[in-house]
This record gives C-alpha cells, sequence and structure tokens, in this order.
C-alpha cells in the first residue's frame, strides 16, 4: 500500500483513470462492432456508415493513449479492405 501522501494521490488518480480508459476502450469496441455487424448483414451501405463515426473514436482514443496508433491503423485498414470487398462482389 502506498505510505507517502503523494504516493496515495498517485494511486488514487491511476485508478480515476483507469475507470476512464475501460470506459473509452469499450466505447471504441462497440464501435467496431456496429461495422463487423452491419458486413455479417451484407449491409455494404450501413458498414460504410458505421465506418465513418467509428473512424473520429479510434483516432481520438490513439490521441488520448488508450490504444496503440499500430493497433487502430490496423483495425481501420482490415474493416475498410472488407468493405470494399463486400462492395464490389
Amino acid at each position: 500500500m502506498a505510505n507517502s501522501p503523494q504516493a496515495r494521490k498517485r494511486a488514487r488518480l491511476n485508478e480515476l483513470q483507469r475507470k476512464h480508459n475501460a470506459g473509452q476502450r469499450s466505447r471504441a469496441r462497440t464501435y467496431i462492432k456496429k461495422v463487423e455487424t452491419q458486413l455479417r448483414n451484407g449491409n455494404a451501405e450501413g458498414a460504410r456508415e458505421a465506418f465513418r463515426e467509428m473512424e473520429p473514436v479510434l483516432d481520438n482514443s490513439v490521441n488520448k493513449g488508450v490504444f496503440a496508433k499500430n493497433k487502430v491503423a490496423r483495425h481501420k485498414s482490415r474493416l475498410n479492405a472488407r468493405i470494399k470487398a463486400l462492395q464490389s462482389g
């Protein structure tokens, strides 16, 4: 357990930040699932619209340090490829 006052404060703030980050991660995953649901249903237009809503949420999560930049880029790239494949054929 933290003994000094500043260590106790850091522990308190770390817990608050952990909870905030968990909410941000959950929100981003929800947007990803919305795109994947549209893809599974074969709805290219709905998937494209959900993708447009998802992009800024993921980009903001990178700026806030919730996700790594390459992880978000990988998700966006793979989902976009699936949308394009669904549209083309």
